[in-house]
């Protein structure tokens, strides 16, 4: 069980547990004048509730393929002050239809391609793209988004260049954060917010730092996850 401020996460039922990735796109995504956001791949419904939390008037759907998420999702949504503007979907996103079109769809999606899968069904497909790889992925997006709708995901990096190639002339990429976990090292995630749009679009581009090199969290990750965290 995991407490934030304003909701609490149970993930015992989750194949894919609460963690900072979820944490950070939740934060991250620009959904303040969004009106129907769809969350893709919801599992717990954490990032549905971080964008219902920050958006007073948004419809939030929360879709995910694995019926426990789904139903772990669903209690969630129920226990926060939210539960009657969150909507949850069991379905694949590649099969999904809906009669309206997304203002913004978030995702924290499947990412590891080539890497030993486990023996728990549910976990590979909250993990690893053998049920949704990128093709996939980005096509979803360009059918469910309005034109000038937004796609918001968190990647591995290196991951990362390879769904720029695949969105390319599709989904044009906005925004870019590639985010360090310690001062000093590597990237290890990228946030990447792309645009349902025919012109291409001149991407802005930053880097997040978690740890100073002490240990502490820096400035600007306490003020990105400020409103959702107890320790801050």
């Amino acid at each position: 069980m995991f407490r934030f401020k304003q909701f609490t996460i149970s993930d015992e039922g989750c194949a894919m547990k609460v963690g900072t990735d979820g944490v950070l796109l939740g934060a991250w995504a620009d959904v303040a004048d969004d009106g129907v956001v769809l969350d893709a791949c919801t599992g717990t419904g954490i990032i549905a509730l971080m964008v219902a939390q920050r958006n007073a008037e948004a419809s939030i759907y929360a879709l995910d393929i694995v019926p426990e998420a789904v139903v772990e999702a669903r209690g969630n949504a129920d226990h926060s002050p939210w539960g009657d503007r969150v909507r949850t979907i069991c379905c694949d996103l590649k099969e999904y239809r809906e009669d309206v079109r997304f203002d913004h769809i978030v995702c924290n999606p499947p990412y590891f391609v080539d890497a030993l899968q486990a023996t728990d069904v549910a976990r590979n497909l909250a993990r690893h793209t053998v049920s949704l790889d990128f093709e996939s992925l980005v096509a979803a997006a360009e059918r469910l988004l309005k034109d000038g709708g937004r796609f918001s995901v968190i990647l591995p990096t290196e991951g990362a260049a390879h769904f720029r190639r695949v969105a390319f002339s599709r989904l044009w990429l906005r925004r870019v954060t590639d985010v360090v976990t310690t001062e000093g090292g590597a990237p290890k995630r990228t946030l990447m917010e792309f645009v349902r749009c025919a012109q291409p679009l001149m991407p802005r581009c930053d880097v997040l730092t978690i740890h100073h090199r002490g240990g502490d969290y820096t400035e600007e990750y306490r003020r990105l996850t400020q409103d959702f965290y107890l320790m801050f």
